[in-house]
């Protein structure tokens, strides 16, 4: 989660465009993910045609998940992007059970009706398209249900296939989908961008995104996700640390609800290993 945090700092303050930060983060997580898995000696082969297109369609709603988180980030600040984006932890919990044919967990419908009262206080005092920060709240909501239905597509995959695999699958697949925006590029990206890519790349999204895959064979989606909402609390302290974006008041209200949900998952879910352990022994 720490890890996955970076990316509100650095997407919000990177001097580039979305389109063409997303290609140069994605092809240089290429690189890096390749040279993982040769050195660990993993097989990048992908069995099963069905597989196949799934590990694709994953990458296109990757893709689309960057898109709109980069675009919400720019057009309203680290908090608001990133809390926004947080949403998709409640909309997984309601789409897991019936995408994957699960039973609805009563508490986790209360966990996720917890962490939308925390995002109605990111809501602006102008509603309307045309101020960036409601604008920016928008795409963060889309970028988080695309994420949900990403995460749910890899929940199938990850006993099969390894996590490095996976993500170097899904970052070719953003490389060719995003390379159109190229064309409205200068060309490559200013030094200055260098810094904030090699982040996105490396700790972002070769390092995050896999550890966050790999979750997947301890946890359910839904816990992984509610756990997973501590991201935006690790993302607005790096903002102010480093950028020294301080969060309005009622951002604060809404990352201490959220934070909340977080601590109750986190709870239940020691309790119940811990009950499973018992009983096994």
């Amino acid at each position: 989660m720490l890890c996955l945090s970076s990316s509100g700092a650095a997407g919000r303050y990177i001097p580039l465009d979305p389109g063409p930060t997303i290609w140069w983060r994605c092809l240089l997580a290429v690189v890096l993910l390749f040279t993982y898995c040769k050195i660990r000696g993993l097989d990048l082969s992908v069995v099963g045609r069905k597989r196949q297109l799934t590990v694709a369609l994953s990458g296109v709603l990757m893709a689309a998940h960057f898109v709109t988180y980069f675009y919400a980030l720019k057009l309203s600040s680290v908090a608001i992007g990133m809390l926004a984006v947080f949403t998709y932890p409640a909309m997984t919990t309601l789409l897991e059970p019936l995408l994957l044919k699960k039973k609805i967990q009563p508490h986790h419908i209360g966990l996720a009706g917890l962490v939308m009262v925390g995002v109605y206080f990111l809501m602006p005092g102008e509603i309307n398209l045309s101020n960036d920060t409601f604008v920016g709240l928008l795409f963060g909501l889309v970028s988080a249900f695309i994420f949900s239905l990403r995460n749910i597509m890899m929940k199938t995959q990850v006993d099969n296939v390894h996590g490095s695999v996976l993500m170097f699958w899904q970052m070719v697949v953003v490389v060719i989908v995003v390379a159109p925006a190229l064309w409205f590029s200068p060309g490559f990206p200013p030094l200055a961008a260098v810094p904030f890519l090699v982040s996105l790349a490396l700790i972002t999204t070769a390092i995050g995104h896999t550890l966050f895959l790999a979750s997947f064979k301890h946890f359910s989606i839904s816990t992984a996700s509610l756990l997973s909402c501590v991201q935006p609390i690790y993302g607005i302290l790096l903002g102010v640390l480093i950028f020294g974006e301080f969060p309005a008041w009622t951002s604060v209200i809404g990352g201490v609800l959220i934070l909340s949900a977080v601590v109750v998952e986190a709870w239940r879910t020691v309790v119940d290993s811990k009950v499973v352990a018992d009983s096994e022994s």
